[in-house]
């Protein structure tokens, strides 16, 4: 299922980062908070997905046990989408 990951804020150390944006997953909008720990594109993210969103998301006959997966991924791999201004740690 394709799935695009949008970041609209970070802040944080050189250890972990509070990330807060949205995804869209057949053509709808949700919102969701992360916490990277070894930054963006590090090694590992908490994802955070509120009750409300996931009640919809199972409406729309998607895991949402894999979608949470699918997000983390993103995030750890750096497949998202950042605002004007933010850098991935990589540059």
């Amino acid at each position: 299922m394709p799935v695009t990951v949008f970041v609209k804020s970070v802040s944080g150390s050189a250890v972990a980062s509070k990330l807060s944006g949205y995804f869209v997953v057949k053509g709808q909008e949700f919102r969701f908070t992360a916490i990277a720990f070894g930054r963006i594109g590090g090694h590992n993210a908490s994802v955070k997905i509120a009750k409300t969103t996931i009640d919809k998301i199972v409406k729309m006959h998607i895991d949402p046990e894999q979608l949470q997966l699918t997000i983390q991924r993103k995030l750890i791999e750096g497949d998202i989408v950042l605002p004007e201004g933010i850098k991935p740690p990589s540059e």
